[in-house]
């Protein structure tokens, strides 16, 4: 898989931003990556050291519209959580750096 194409970007909710403060972050990534392709990319691009990942995988939310129609609100989607070494740096996704 292409490193540079793994994370997509991170989530704004009030979660992650409370996990912030204890250098835990919540990335969207590709459906098909994995936790070594993703450490890989944040250590190459990002200049982080990683000590753990976990893993969500967020299911679609559906609504029928009757006569057989369904309307997706939420797409499915793929997370990572990831928590940075202490020595580490802050993550700034901002300040890709190609390899």
């Amino acid at each position: 898989m292409i490193l540079s194409s793994v994370i997509i970007g991170p989530v704004a909710t009030e979660k992650a931003e409370r996990l912030k403060a204890q250098d835990t972050y919540i990335l969207r990534v590709r459906p098909e990556a994995t936790k070594i392709d993703v450490k890989n990319a944040l250590r190459m691009f990002y200049d982080v050291e990683v000590r753990s990942i976990r893993v969500l995988r967020v299911g679609p939310k559906r609504r029928l519209l009757g006569q057989g129609k369904v309307m997706e609100k939420r797409h499915r989607s793929k997370r990572m959580i990831v928590a940075l070494t202490k020595k580490s740096k802050a993550l700034d996704l901002s300040t890709f750096r190609a390899a």
